[in-house]
């Protein structure tokens, strides 16, 4: 059964981005696509510390096994399209999830081809900075993004306020149906994932 991994990035488990990806999920099991919301944790998340190491193992993991990175990796290998969702911090997605994000894909995750969509949860201001800030990873991995009828924003603050953003649950919910509809019609049409061209690196400073 077709699979889409959904990470809450928020420290707070049931919070309003569980909320927001609940909303998405509901959806998504009604048109027959198998979901799970995988939490972030409260424990650190390592940043990438450019190493090179997972290149060097070439197994696609990250040489720093003490966090959840590399199990992360695990269910994202296995999943057929990724949504990551993360609360607003300053305008930015909360750090943690961009440290996960960035390893993920340094170290090899099998994330190409895949569709992809990120989820903005603020108070009030930010959002829109940081779901471009959610997506960029995405384009650089050749993934096709998935959007819904507005920006994948829901707006609350304290716990249970985003299911009282109508709007914004209505988006979570066409985001669902959105993505389904291209998961579908991909398993159904069989086209591969076109082929990418060798990558020809192009550096300013030489």
């Amino acid at each position: 059964m077709t699979k889409v991994l959904l990470i809450n990035g928020s420290p707070r488990k049931d919070g309003n981005t569980f909320l927001a990806l609940s909303e998405m999920t509901k959806t998504l099991n009604e048109q027959g696509i198998e979901t799970e919301i995988a939490w972030i944790g409260v424990r650190p998340v390592r940043g990438c510390i450019a190493c090179g190491k997972c290149h060097e193992m070439s197994n696609g993991k990250c040489v720093f096994d003490d966090d959840i990175c590399n199990s992360m990796i695990e269910k994202m290998n296995a999943a057929d399209a990724l949504v990551v969702g993360a609360p607003v911090y300053y305008g930015q997605p909360a750090g943690q999830v961009l440290a996960l994000v960035q390893r993920a894909f340094y170290a090899g995750a099998q994330v190409e081809g895949k569709p992809a969509a990120a989820v903005a949860v603020c108070r009030r201001g930010g959002a829109t900075a940081a779901l471009q800030t959610l997506m960029m990873p995405f384009q650089l991995k050749n993934m096709p993004l998935v959007t819904s009828q507005y920006w994948n924003i829901v707006y609350g603050m304290l716990k249970g306020e985003a299911a009282l953003d109508v709007e914004g649950m209505q988006t979570m919910r066409q985001l669902g149906r959105n993505m389904a509809w291209l998961l579908k019609n991909r398993e159904v049409s069989g086209f591969p994932v076109p082929e990418e061209e060798e990558w020809q690196p192009m550096h300013f400073i030489r």
